[in-house]
């Protein structure tokens, strides 16, 4: 029985795969933290998701709020806290955009059981459709959850980049 040829052999199907994963682009999660609703740590990469705004749960020491029925509700951290119950324990996977933001962070699209965690978010109202970034690939799922005043459409807010630009 020759070994080396099936050493080699499992070499070339391990290098064969990892070329695969980096030309695809795709990350598999074995570290994950949540940042904020719409920015992730994965394997030690932050990493924003595109196309998407979630409200702020500290940007430069303060932290967006909103109000409903008068009781003021720190709406970044509830937008934090329900993609951390989306993600739960299960396995995220992000692919990659080419090109990083103007800050030069990492943007992705990121799935939880071949769901994109943004359409979740925004869907049921706890990010918005960045239309100036996403071309709109998320104005239905905002109308939807603004129709059915899901997650934040349930309370006055300001959109975040408004929120940011105020700071």
């Amino acid at each position: 029985m020759d070994l080396g040829g099936i050493n080699n052999k499992l070499k070339k199907f391990l290098v064969i795969i990892i070329l695969g994963l980096l030309w695809c682009n795709v990350v598999l999660a074995n570290d994950l933290r949540v940042v904020d609703g719409d920015t992730i740590d994965l394997n030690g990469e932050k990493i924003r998701f595109s196309g998407i705004d979630a409200p702020e749960s500290y940007y430069r020491g303060k932290e967006q709020t909103c109000l409903m029925n008068e009781t003021i509700i720190h709406c970044g951290k509830l937008s934090k806290e329900f993609l951390i119950k989306k993600i739960g324990t299960n396995k995220v996977t992000c692919k990659r955009e080419e090109d990083p933001d103007q800050y030069n962070r990492i943007l992705a699209e990121c799935f939880v059981n071949g769901e994109s965690l943004s359409k979740i978010l925004v869907k049921n109202g706890y990010a918005f459709d960045y239309a100036r970034y996403s071309k709109k690939k998320y104005a239905q799922d905002q109308e939807y959850a603004k129709t059915n005043k899901l997650g934040l459409w349930s309370m006055k807010f300001e959109f975040p980049w408004d929120w940011r630009k105020s700071k």
